[in-house]
């Protein structure tokens, strides 16, 4: 409710049909990404679940065939604008940094597993091959982990060009150009990154290696490179670093800083050029080394909320399927930064905790009529039996582990799972209940 979705959906101008509206038509589809639902066509499997029909605020799920015929109304036009109000809500709501901001970008080629002549061939790293794939681009914030912008409208001919595409979108969002991008040396070209140095955008990206590049990192001597060392301890926490202030590219107009790493855990040396003389060595080696990790948070989002099942072979289709993978993390993402100890967690330990965990309530027993003597009207409540347990074999004053008095009783197990944490959960539970309330009350307001 803090990301105000039906202002978010009015922004991006969503059509809506008399009986299902654009808010509840969003909302089924996020239903189906929260709880790890991997296609449309699946849909049915919550057709009977109460509380995905509650969270969209219908009685029931709407149809694979009426999810689907919404989609194909869309344009490319609409998640950005969409994307544009939502990046508003995560500035307002500290989800995403406001000034100063570095972002991670990256492709992700989304596997097609047919044969369909229209789609390009692009590398998917899980079959280290080319492979026929709708590409998309995702650009998250490295201080927050959590996904800003995404696109699935690309091509073989515009891909380079996106990294200037998301430039333009958050200076539209925010007011100022990002502080700096991390990027794959893949992702864009020489050219455009001296468009970035233009506008006064940072960048660290891998340097391609070339025949005159291998000759030169041939001839570097140990005695040329310099130890550094990070804070957390580890068995990759001393790279060496050759560092060359000025060096001159094929395409890149100007000169670059360029340093040359050893010791980070790779057989060859990684290559990493820089726009910018100000950041110390250590602080940028350190940066770059953290894109694993950031790599591993991508692969995360994309597997919880199922963004490598192709939804369609048109981009404008899967265009809406990555644009609710970036809804549907900024929405576990608003409730993770209120819960103790969930601050760092994945999407998907939210989902598993608090999505898919089925909710328990004590046993009831209900009572038979005073002073009646008619037996228990419910099974639970009748008196258990235990079987004749045999004689010791001392005989009857003799000790027996089988005549212990009560030593299976146990208490009941409903009084001691109220923990803390479980207060904490329900008090959420509320919360959530108390908004779906709301918004159901503001869905009939304007309907009515």
């Amino acid at each position: 409710m803090a990301l105000d979705l039906p202002a978010l959906v009015s922004a991006a101008g969503y059509p809506g049909t008399r009986v299902i509206p654009a808010v509840n038509w969003l909302l089924s589809l996020l239903a189906l990404k929260l709880t790890r639902t991997r296609r449309v066509s699946h849909v049915d499997d919550l057709l009977t679940d109460p509380a995905a029909a509650l969270f969209a605020g219908m009685a029931v799920l709407p149809k694979k065939s009426a999810l689907t015929a919404c989609s194909c109304r869309l344009s490319h036009d609409h998640q950005q604008r969409l994307l544009a109000a939502l990046d508003k809500q995560m500035i307002a709501g500290w989800l995403a940094a406001a000034s100063e901001a570095i972002f991670d970008l990256d492709f992700h080629a989304i596997m097609h597993w047919g044969h369909d002549p229209v789609l390009e061939k692009h590398y998917v790293p899980a079959r280290s091959q080319r492979a026929r794939s709708v590409l998309t681009f995702f650009a998250q914030d490295t201080g927050t982990h959590n996904l800003v912008y995404a696109n699935a409208d690309l091509s073989k001919a515009s891909q380079a060009r996106e990294v200037i595409a998301f430039c333009d979108h958050w200076k539209a969002v925010s007011g100022n150009d990002p502080a700096m991008l991390i990027m794959d040396q893949k992702v864009t070209t020489q050219d455009i990154l001296g468009e970035l140095d233009e506008r006064g955008v940072k960048f660290a990206t891998l340097r391609m290696r070339s025949k005159s590049l291998i000759k030169h990192l041939n001839r570097l001597a140990p005695r040329d490179f310099t130890t550094i060392t990070f804070d957390p301890p580890g068995p990759h926490n001393r790279p060496k670093v050759h560092e060359d202030p000025a060096v001159r590219l094929t395409s890149y107009p100007g000169t670059v800083r360029q340093l040359v790493v050893t010791g980070l855990g790779h057989d060859q040396p990684t290559v990493i050029i820089t726009n910018d003389n100000q950041i110390k060595t250590r602080a940028l080696v350190q940066q770059y080394a953290r894109r694993m990790t950031i790599e591993q948070r991508l692969a995360e989002i994309i597997r919880a909320f199922c963004a490598d099942a192709l939804s369609s072979t048109v981009n404008l289709n899967v265009d809406l399927d990555v644009m609710l993978a970036v809804l549907a993390s900024a929405l576990t993402a608003a409730p993770r930064s209120r819960l103790p100890g969930y601050a760092a967690a994945t999407p998907g330990t939210i989902q598993r905790r608090f999505l898919e965990t089925p909710a328990r309530s004590p046993p009831t027993v209900t009572p038979s009529p005073s002073g009646s003597t008619a037996a228990p009207s419910h099974p639970s409540s009748a008196k258990q039996t235990s079987p004749q347990t045999p004689p010791s074999p001392g005989g009857t004053d003799e000790p027996s582990a089988t005549n212990s008095p009560d030593s299976c009783a146990d208490p009941p197990a409903w009084k001691s799972a109220l923990t803390t944490r479980h207060r904490q959960h329900a008090k959420i539970y509320k919360t959530v209940l108390a908004g779906c309330g709301q918004y159901l009350a503001r869905t009939v307001s304007g309907n009515a």
